[in-house]
């Protein structure tokens, strides 16, 4: 699968090849920071490999690698619920530090939501966003979604207790 966002972001399926690129920009406690744990700090290549091979193996989600001017730089994902919550989607992205404030990771969700709410039997996107991190709210109220929910101390990161906000679009 390969959908082409625009002339210079494309979303497509994780390639053996990423590995390298997924190590040297996961490995960075930034974006670990902001990242359920089983996105480690530090980030291996063993962690890249087996990020790899799940997703090639996945068939419930749709977990995409974003590639920018031809080179692989994040994910995005689409994390599809079941019986009462199954017209809802949680939606999880990252994009390497090199690329943040461009623009490039509004654009891919602004594509992929409208790509799951077309192809999907999807009613509700929703996203996590964890309250210290601002910047990822701002791009998804950007895109349309609302914040619907403050969840106060709702997980423990880094050996503090965070509070979670909840975005989240209708179809």
């Amino acid at each position: 699968m390969k959908l082409v966002v625009n002339d210079s972001i494309v979303l497509r399926e994780w390639e053996s090849r990423d590995v390298k690129r997924l190590l040297m920009l996961a490995n960075n406690e930034k974006i670990a920071k902001y990242m359920m744990d089983r996105f480690p700090y530090p980030y291996t290549e063993s962690d890249a490999t087996h990020w790899i091979n799940s997703c090639q193996k996945e068939k419930t989600n749709l977990l995409l690698a974003i590639e920018y001017k031809g080179e692989f730089i994040g994910g995005i994902g689409a994390h599809f619920k079941n019986d009462i919550h199954r017209y809802n989607a949680e939606l999880g992205y990252w994009i390497g530090e090199p690329y943040w404030g461009k623009g490039i990771i509004s654009e891919a969700i602004k594509f992929f939501t409208s790509y799951v709410f077309s192809t999907y039997k999807v009613n509700r996107i929703y996203a996590d966003v964890f309250s210290t991190n601002p910047a990822s709210g701002k791009v998804l109220e950007k895109n349309g979604f609302k914040k619907e929910a403050s969840l106060e101390k709702a997980i423990f990161k880094n050996g503090f207790f965070i509070d979670v906000l909840i975005y989240s679009k209708l179809k």
